[in-house]
């Protein structure tokens, strides 16, 4: 990110899903998470893609997983690089807090703009953080969130962006957070392991570094397991975006579902 500046690709995305079909539930405000798309996207542009049918996918995918969690019981959501996400007012529901973590330039304008479009975003904790820098187990323990109780911790559009350490250290520091019944939903970049996954990543590479902000980390596609043990997470389910097995698929992605490892 430029300095002093909110996140382009985060507001790229919003535009995006704009038109996405979203998982309903009989709770919350989609309609306030449309306006808050709406005003970021403002005059860009939507343009027919693979990497728009891919964000359709990862939408979907995250959405499920949040519906999945407050069926479940789980109180407690941390969306870590939230952006200009507006779950936390499409699936607002009696009793659950939401906590979103993402860095302090993109956070203020997203503020700014709930604010001036007159969306209540009263049951949201923001909590600003740079993950480059910041601890983000002793960010969430100053916001309020309860080590104690189950949570489910989103990492959507942010893996990607950070080094191997830097990742390491941001899935160790919820892991410290998680407590028995808490679950991760994770969105990694894996290594290019054929030419034309070299260049897919090769022309996403230099878009987004020319918005300032450059892909920094990929995982091996056999690592993937132990990329998370490392951080003390063990893996449910890693899948393609099609919901497929990883090891069979050429996607340069995996959606996974870890769980704290005993």
């Amino acid at each position: 990110m430029r300095a002093g500046e909110p996140s382009v690709t985060a507001r790229r995305v919003a535009r995006q899903r704009l038109a996405f079909p979203r998982v309903p539930a009989p709770y919350g405000d989609p309609g306030a998470d449309q306006r808050l798309q709406a005003d970021v996207a403002g005059d860009l542009e939507g343009t027919a893609s693979p990497l728009r049918r891919y964000l359709q996918a990862r939408t979907a995918f995250v959405d499920g997983q949040v519906v999945g969690a407050i069926v479940r019981g789980v109180t407690q959501l941390v969306s870590v690089g939230a952006g200009y996400d507006g779950r936390s007012l499409r699936y607002a529901a009696p009793g659950v807090r939401w906590f979103e973590l993402d860095h302090p330039d993109t956070q203020t304008d997203k503020r700014n703009r709930l604010a001036r479009l007159g969306i209540d975003a009263a049951g949201v904790i923001f909590v600003p953080v740079d993950f480059h820098g910041d601890d983000v187990a002793d960010a969430l323990a100053r916001a309020g969130q309860d080590p104690a109780r189950p949570t489910v911790f989103l990492c959507e559009g942010v893996a990607a962006y950070l080094p191997p350490a830097t990742l390491h250290r941001v899935l160790t520091g919820l892991r410290d957070r998680a407590a028995a019944g808490s679950a991760l939903v994770l969105e990694l970049a894996l290594e290019p392991d054929s030419a034309p996954a070299q260049l897919r990543r090769d022309r996403l590479g230099a878009v987004v570094a020319r918005w300032g902000e450059p892909l920094l980390g990929a995982v091996p596609r056999g690592r993937v397991a132990a990329v998370l043990a490392d951080a003390g997470w063990a893996v449910e389910r890693a899948t393609d975006p099609a919901g497929g097995p990883l090891a069979d698929s050429p996607a340069g992605v995996t959606f996974v579902v870890a769980v704290p490892a005993r």
